[in-house]
């Protein structure tokens, strides 16, 4: 089996879930100014160890995480283990820069992946390579680093080999300690940071031992087309199982060079920070999410949504509201996400399809004027339901329909010919049995 039929077998139920959470938590929720804080703000590890000395999240509470997941329709997770700024909310024995040495002595990450398998979801792990608190990871003019500009780190020496045995000692742990895990989500490359300059043979072979069902993201290197990458027809051992757009919903989705599709994801923040921000209020409407989930799935593709719990281990309250929301449409309608996806049909003008197997669904967010039509369907449908509730809808011909020979027309209220409202001003989803 090559590399690409593994990445097929490994995916089956990723493209089958398609919708999860992503959850962005550490000490960065403290000072509530986003994940990057230290790196934005060019911030010491002295002036960052204030968090450290504070973090207690007293509400963390992962079951009603789970709860509120599982409400909302989403069928896996992915939670940071360690994100950039080093500190880890696991139990290492590398490192005393985790949350088992604060306050809340407590292992965060056990307890999530408990909750989160309790009900019944896949639970995932991203991992930084990036460290900004480790000594030997690069320092002054590393694009990114904290004190990349500080000239008294100008001259410093860095081990980056034994920062690699480091964070591939943490790797394993999390591949060994904690069951098994559905998904291991590395971020990010950069620059000359990437591929080999993590060991990632090494790193891959190591969790593909450990975790052989686990699937992977694609940022062990970095992003573009380049040889060897996820966008070929000839991967690298370490190219990923699946590509991991960010803040965009590809345009065409995601192909190889052969323009054959490969499992991809995008991620999406729910306002516009990943980690806590307590002044950002932009956050996009159930409505919105929907919709992007609805595009995603009709290009192949999944939906990660991230939500940033504050420093008491709470969900804001918007972002509950908005997934409760999203689930009560998902009640209602999940069967046109979970195992679909691209139909064999253009893009209507009036929204999107979805498809799983002959079970062909009209996602409608536009109404028309008079009845909707569907092109390319004449003949060829057996049955018409409202997914909502499975009520019978007609087939029509009205006076005004009858130039268009190759479509289906059908309508939400009598007289036929005429204009009504759709029944769901979200995503109003009509199942065609095709014959």
């Amino acid at each position: 089996m090559n590399l690409v039929e593994e990445r097929t077998k490994r995916t089956q139920w990723f493209l089958k879930d398609r919708f999860g959470m992503f959850i962005h938590f550490g000490l960065y929720s403290i000072p509530a100014r986003g994940e990057w804080i230290r790196s934005n703000e060019k911030m010491s590890k002295e002036d960052y160890q204030i968090y450290f000395d504070e973090f207690n999240p007293i509400n963390y509470d992962p079951k009603s995480w789970a709860r509120a997941a599982k409400e909302a329709g989403m069928k896996y997770a992915v939670m940071t283990a360690k994100h950039h700024d080093g500190f880890c909310l696991f139990d290492s024995k590398f490192t005393e820069y985790k949350s088992t040495n604060t306050k809340a002595k407590r292992d965060l990450i056990r307890e999530y992946v408990e909750a989160f398998r309790e009900e019944g979801l896949k639970v995932g792990l991203y991992y930084s390579t990036i460290d900004w608190y480790h000594a030997d990871f690069p320092h002054y003019n590393d694009r990114h680093h904290p004190m990349r500009e500080n000239v008294s780190y100008k001259n410093v020496q860095h081990d980056f080999q034994r920062y690699l045995e480091y964070m591939h000692g943490q790797v394993r742990e999390l591949c060994t300690n904690y069951g098994k895990i559905d998904i291991l989500w590395f971020d990010f490359s950069y620059d000359d940071m990437s591929g080999e300059k993590w060991k990632a043979t090494e790193l891959i072979n190591m969790v593909r031992t450990l975790q052989p069902d686990v699937i992977i993201d694609n940022r062990l290197e970095a992003s573009g087309e380049n040889a060897g990458s996820i966008r070929t027809s000839n991967p690298s051992f370490f190219a990923g199982d699946f590509a991991s757009p960010e803040q965009i919903i590809p345009p065409e989705g995601i192909v190889d060079e052969n323009g054959n599709s490969i499992p991809w994801e995008a991620c999406i923040t729910m306002n516009n920070h990943w980690g806590y921000c307590s002044t950002d209020k932009n956050y996009k409407s159930a409505k919105m999410i929907i919709r992007k989930l609805v595009e995603c799935v009709s290009k192949n593709g999944n939906l990660l949504l991230n939500i940033g719990p504050n420093a008491k281990g709470e969900f804001p309250v918007e972002s509950l509201n908005i997934l409760k929301e999203i689930g009560i449409w998902m009640k209602n309608n999940g069967e046109s996400i979970y195992n679909c996806g691209k139909s064999e049909l253009p893009k209507p003008e009036w929204g999107y399809y979805t498809q799983n197997k002959n079970n062909l669904y009209a996602h409608i967010f536009e109404p028309s004027i008079g009845p909707i039509g569907l092109s390319g369907l004449k003949d060829k449908v057996e049955k018409v339901r409202l997914l909502s509730d499975s009520s019978e809808i007609r087939i029509i011909n009205p006076w005004n329909t009858l130039d268009f020979e190759d479509y289906i027309f059908f309508n939400f209220g009598s007289p036929e010919q005429l204009t009504y409202p759709l029944p769901d001003n979200i995503d109003t989803v009509v199942e065609l049995e095709l014959m």
